[in-house]
């Protein structure tokens, strides 16, 4: 019997992406069995093999192999690399990684992977190389609206109500319909990939989650009603409650989860406690999608000094979330 396809891009050429995707799969034995499938370019993973004087030993992807040993295989996907700039953003490089992710995404949709894992890219290198999605998950939400951004680690589990948004038009979208519908979603997610008992903490906007209406009145005239009415479906939420209280409320409790309305009240405390070993995960889809938590690392790209300990855990994770995997 065939092993499941776990597919993996290369990433930024010029960050530390293919750095960290060889050095991870080079710990194979203690990854999920698996077939590993990399899109990206034959001549993109060789020089990186050679950069760090290893081999992965990848094969062009071949459906139908039904070895059931741990294997790797290469997806060639068509892009023009004659110079690889390292260590910077470029409009070349944006146009190859948003290739290879695009490529992964039609293989994950026709069900030839069950599962993908993002090696970094570069928002700046796609706006260079004309892109008009400003990460992965906006890309997954043309095909699925209801994608949801996580992050996930041992000891602490958020959502992100909203992600790659200036903050100004992030606070605009905090309001009862569009919280109560994201929180319902998030709770049919979490569900699937890993079904339990879940306990829910919705983050305030505000000092002190308004202090009453004090500090602010979104907390009594948009969150605090969302909140009541998702309880009344049988989630178990509770809040809002203090945005610098909430965290502590959940840390070293996987099942409780972690409600951050916008980008930087979930990501600072997150990488804080898990900066190398956390995992961004996309819910809302028929498959799952997972990448490390940190970026392309432009100033250590192409020195060998990338820690692929967070691309590791997502692959992991991957394989664990998703049912079709396992």
């Amino acid at each position: 019997m065939s092993l499941p396809r776990i597919g993996v891009t290369l990433g930024d050429p010029g960050g530390i992406g293919p750095e960290i995707v060889v050095k991870a799969l080079l710990r194979w034995p203690e990854l999920p069995r698996a077939h590993y499938v990399l899109f990206g370019t034959r001549e993109l993973l060789d020089r990186e093999e050679k950069a760090l004087g290893v081999s992965l030993s990848a094969s062009s992807f071949v459906e139908s192999d039904t070895d059931d040993r741990t294997r790797f295989f290469l997806q060639s996907v068509p892009v023009s690399l004659a110079a690889v700039g390292k260590g910077r953003p470029s409009a070349e490089n944006g146009k190859a990684s948003f290739e290879f992710f695009r490529a992964s995404v039609e293989a994950a949709r026709a069900g030839r992977i069950q599962a993908l894992v993002t090696a970094p890219i570069s928002k700046l290198s796609w706006s260079l190389g004309g892109i008009d999605f400003r990460g992965h998950t906006e890309y997954l939400e043309t095909f699925y609206p209801d994608a949801i951004m996580t992050f996930w680690s041992e000891k602490l589990v958020v959502a992100l109500f909203s992600h790659h948004l200036p903050l100004k038009e992030a606070l605009t979208r905090i309001k009862k319909d569009a919280l109560t519908k994201f929180v319902r979603t998030l709770g049919e997610g979490v569900e699937k990939a890993r079904p339990g008992i879940h306990h829910y903490l919705m983050s305030g906007l505000n000092p002190h989650a308004g202090e009453n209406g004090l500090l602010g009145r979104e907390e009594i005239e948009e969150i605090t009603p969302a909140v009541e009415e998702v309880r009344t479906t049988g989630l178990d939420i509770s809040g809002p409650h203090p945005p610098d209280v909430v965290f502590r409320l959940a840390y070293g409790r996987p099942r409780r989860i972690v409600i951050a309305l916008y980008h930087d009240q979930g990501l600072s405390p997150f990488k804080l406690e898990a900066f190398d070993s956390g995992v961004n995960v996309t819910l809302g889809m028929p498959f799952i999608r997972s990448s490390p938590d940190h970026g392309t690392a432009f100033d250590i790209a192409g020195k060998n000094l990338a820690n692929p300990q967070s691309m590791a855990e997502a692959i992991r994770l991957a394989a664990e979330l998703s049912p079709s995997v396992l």
